[in-house]
């Protein structure tokens, strides 16, 4: 198949996830093609099957606002025409979904019918989809795509809450790619970097936006280390930076805790650390706790939006009502002070993590693919 892929290209999950999608389906012989404004952060252009068409907007001083979504059609347009696209597969509902709706009508008028897949991944439905200047659109582009997935059962649900949806949802989990999982013995020169005492390494990976309450993160943490020796990773990056550490200096918890910035290389990171914090506001998959758990770490979290699909309440990690950072920590504590309790959710949640490997979820997409591109010829 001859696939296009539409989505944002940076550090966010869906991007992550996209990236991940089309490097896989061109391992097994797909041809696929990224169109995006940049080159997505996790893609190696070099590999075989793999194409990338940049779209490009011009600085146009008429416009206050530059009119990517009306490039990106544009360029939709082209690259199905030349490349001659089997399908697309956008991922985000704006602009991405609209702007494919647009192509295949722009094409349809050329003779030209090509299906398109929308992927819903969270922030487009409960965040900015709340926005009632978007939503009509949101409605359209979801109702007159091809197909429509979502990561998970709960994201599936928000979207028939918050929209005046009338076709089917499919849900396609988030996965990982567990043959990438690496670990030698830098991981440990790494974790002894991080804990030169033999600290219990705690490590939470976002973009730092308050949805995902990563000032809790340090109170839970604050509350661990005052029990046993711990240190505390930050990875990532985002507006609640300045937060986190003037609450680090209120707490006198800076030497314990060290900021790494963004990451490409989180893989390598995760595998150092003993557990993953993740208490966030709400979450419509969880792809942290997915990628912490295929690193053989379990996972803290709380139990909202697809978490529970994700960490399995006393197997991989636990899962804590939203705010209630003394239960967190009290279940973080809870695992980290036996070494044999340890080993054993370190185990668990890496057989968690088998249940979303790409070799089980890629299949899914094919089939979804090759249907509609049947039914299209």
């Amino acid at each position: 198949m001859n696939i296009g892929i539409v989505c944002y290209p940076t550090f966010g999950g869906s991007g992550v996830v996209a990236t991940e999608l089309g490097k896989a389906l061109a391992s097994k012989g797909h041809n696929v093609h990224f169109i995006t404004y940049q080159q997505p952060v996790r893609l190696d252009i070099f590999s075989e099957n793999i194409f990338y068409h940049e779209v490009k907007v011009s600085d146009y001083p008429l416009f206050d606002y530059q009119p990517y979504e009306l490039v990106l059609t544009s360029k939709l347009v082209d690259v199905v025409k030349f490349e001659k696209l089997d399908i697309l597969h956008v991922h985000y509902a704006i602009p991405h979904a609209s702007a494919a709706y647009m192509a295949q009508h722009i094409l349809a008028n050329e003779g030209i019918n090509i299906p398109f897949i929308t992927t819903l991944h969270g922030t487009d439905i409960t965040l900015v989809g709340k926005d009632a200047s978007f939503e009509p659109v949101i409605t359209f582009a979801i109702n007159e795509s091809n197909a429509v997935t979502a990561v998970s059962e709960s994201l599936k649900q928000d979207t028939y809450e918050h929209f005046d949806i009338k076709r089917d949802i499919h849900v396609i989990p988030n996965f990982i790619c567990l043959e990438e999982q690496v670990f030698k013995g830098c991981v440990d020169n790494l974790k002894k970097s991080f804990a030169p005492n033999d600290e219990k390494v705690l490590m939470h990976i976002s973009n730092f936006r308050e949805v995902k309450r990563v000032q809790d993160v340090i109170k839970i943490f604050d509350i661990v280390r005052k029990q046993i020796p711990a240190k505390l990773i930050m990875v990532g990056d985002g507006p609640e930076r300045h937060k986190m550490e003037e609450l680090c200096r209120e707490l006198h918890a800076c030497d314990a805790i060290k900021f790494l910035g963004k990451v490409k290389d989180t893989e390598r990171i995760l595998a150092a650390s003993d557990l993953f914090l993740l208490p966030s506001q709400t979450e419509s998959f969880g792809l942290a706790a997915l990628e912490a758990m295929a690193a053989k770490v379990p996972v803290i979290s709380t139990n909202t939006g697809g978490l529970p699909e994700v960490n399995k309440q006393g197997f991989s990690g636990f899962l804590s009502n939203v705010g209630d950072v003394e239960d967190m920590a009290k279940n973080a504590l809870s695992i980290l002070k036996d070494e044999n309790t340890l080993t054993t959710f370190k185990n668990n949640a890496f057989a968690q993590a088998q249940l979303f490997d790409i070799k089980k979820v890629l299949p899914m997409y094919e089939e979804l693919y090759l249907s509609l591109i049947n039914e299209n010829n």
